[in-house]
């Protein structure tokens, strides 16, 4: 027998990244604690886990079906341990694996796990960011009902799989919610939480920033958009500190957007705040009391909004305009019974309009092709002067609040960064739901799973931003760069074209000897830039 014949190759690609980062973490160690381990079982829960976010990692889009055969090809006995074989990881142990995390509660695994990355990792908790998305899904998920009126989130019961707002523009399917805090320190996921298909973010988001707060032991700004914002809300978080956008459907604040008035900024703050990154932001601060909490209201107008908006507003009038001018002649060919229809016809249409109305001239009595008396109607278009003159204001305007005030006020640029940073959330949304990652919809029948499914979602999301973090940390460290998709050097790159930089490395064991293959100078560089648990899959002899 050739050499070659005895020889084994499998890939390991970027996998060995993943497993490092799990490692690193101690995902397997918290979860073999808290879910116990049996001598009987030929895999534990942890190395399960472990296994099923390789593969939610390994951006190949396979189902949860076709799990095993993920590993056909990988240097599992590397990945997951020399005793580890693919058909371990079957359909059976991974659901018995996933009815246990449930039944432990999938909250205070997540939690623990925080703790320990927040610790380890010197995850900066200043602010953290508060938003949800829905997750659509397939099948007849029966069991549907309003749900209970309760004080507390923490429940027994199981979502409710239930027809909602759809955020995926899928409104003939339901669906379940992913609420999701994140760090504004490297976008690292501190809380999830799965909810009802039908759930309303206004009726939730409080309730569950006051249980995030019970859960973790550290002090934070929560950053939240105006779903936060009602009086509801703002009076049950009011022993937290919080900023959020406020909604312009709240009558002070449509007053302040319209009457406040902007100073203009000298050269040397103009400097300032572009190197804050905060060009063309302008700001004032009104001092607000609003469902009895004493608040710090920011009106900011940003330049590159306004000019977007003025532009829409600018579209929408000339849309609206001929629309107008087609309705008047259609008026002046229309015959009425009596004056009283017509002007009523006229009142109808000038509800409907926004910019414009359109002005009566005159209502005169005409002859019908039948020769029978009508009445016929003239009329002119006129502009909303004055409701142009107010969008134009608001145009570019927002409010963003927040509770600390005196002695613990923030700066206005400060307040700014933090809400920016609320894409962090829709970063990791954006993520969660690519096609390339477990899935964007589930075919999962049971909602006790589905519910773990979004667990160990946020877990491959909760690596994957860690990951990214730490290397993009340790690059501006050494002040390198390393080659992006056009070949430019760059110290924040993603995650996944680091990902796509290690494809074509395998695992080679011939004579009893194991080899890494392709593991060139340029990605050495890269893995001694990552946690040290990454490159004992590589750095083989």
């Amino acid at each position: 027998m050739s050499p070659i014949e005895n020889a084994k190759i499998k890939n390991i690609d970027h996998l060995g990244i993943v497993a490092g980062l799990i490692d690193e973490i101690g995902i397997v160690e918290i979860i073999n604690e808290k879910l116990g381990i049996d001598p009987r079982e030929k895999i534990t829960a942890g190395i399960l886990v472990k296994a099923i976010l390789i593969n939610g990692l390994g951006f190949v889009s396979r189902p949860l079906y076709l799990f095993s055969q993920f590993f056909d090809d990988k240097a599992i006995e590397v990945l997951l341990g020399k005793d580890v074989e693919s058909d371990y990881i079957n359909d059976d142990k991974i659901g018995r694996v996933m009815d246990k995390l449930y039944k432990y509660g999938l909250n205070n695994i997540f939690i623990e796990i925080v703790l320990s990355v927040i610790k380890k990792f010197e995850i900066n908790t200043k602010y953290s960011h508060l938003d949800a998305t829905s997750f659509h899904l397939h099948g007849e998920y029966k069991r549907e009902k309003i749900k209970e009126t309760e004080e507390e989130l923490s429940k027994e019961r199981p979502i409710i799989i239930t027809k909602g707002y759809s955020r995926d523009h899928r409104p003939d399917l339901k669906q379940c919610i992913l609420d999701l805090i994140t760090s504004g320190d490297g976008d690292i996921p501190l809380f999830m939480r799965a909810g009802d298909g039908n759930e309303a973010d206004k009726a939730v988001f409080g309730k569950i920033l006051v249980e995030y707060r019970k859960q973790i032991c550290f002090d934070s700004i929560m950053v939240c958009d105006s779903a936060l914002y009602s009086q509801e809300n703002i009076q049950l978080i009011q022993n937290l500190k919080w900023i959020s956008r406020v909604p312009m459907t709240i009558k002070k604040a449509q007053e302040l957007v319209q009457i406040v008035e902007i100073e203009e900024i000298n050269a040397k703050e103009k400097e300032r705040r572009e190197s804050l990154n905060l060009d063309g932001y302008t700001w004032k601060s009104e001092i607000v009391t609003y469902g009895g909490i004493q608040q710090n209201w920011l009106i900011v107008e940003s330049k590159k909004r306004k000019d977007s908006d003025l532009i829409k507003l600018e579209n929408k009038l000339k849309k609206e305009k001929q629309k107008v001018d087609k309705l008047l002649k259609e008026i002046k060919k229309e015959e009425f019974e009596t004056p009283e229809q017509a002007r009523y016809k006229l009142k109808v249409i000038n509800k409907k309009l926004k910019f414009h109305e359109i002005k009566e001239i005159k209502v005169f009595e005409s002859k019908s092709k039948n020769n029978q008396t009508v009445y016929r109607m003239s009329g002119e278009r006129n502009e909303k002067v004055e409701e142009m003159e107010i969008r134009k204001k608001e145009a570019g305007r927002f409010i963003l609040a927040t509770n600390l005030v005196g002695e613990e006020k923030l700066e206005p640029s400060e307040i700014i960064k933090a809400y920016k940073n609320q894409q962090s959330c829709e970063r990791g949304f954006r993520f969660l739901k690519d096609p390339l990652f477990f899935t964007d919809s589930f075919f999962v029948e049971n909602p006790e799973r589905i519910e773990t499914m979004l667990f160990l979602m946020s877990l491959c999301l909760l690596v994957y931003n860690l990951g990214q973090r730490q290397l993009r940390s340790e690059l501006k460290r050494l002040k390198i760069g390393v080659k992006n998709q056009l070949g430019k050097l760059t110290m924040n790159p993603t995650l996944r074209w680091i990902f796509q930089c290690f494809q074509g490395i395998h695992f080679l064991h011939l004579d009893g000897i194991n080899q890494i293959i392709n593991l060139t100078s340029e990605r050495h560089f890269i893995l001694n830039c990552l946690p040290s648990f990454c490159q004992k899959y590589y750095f083989i002899s």
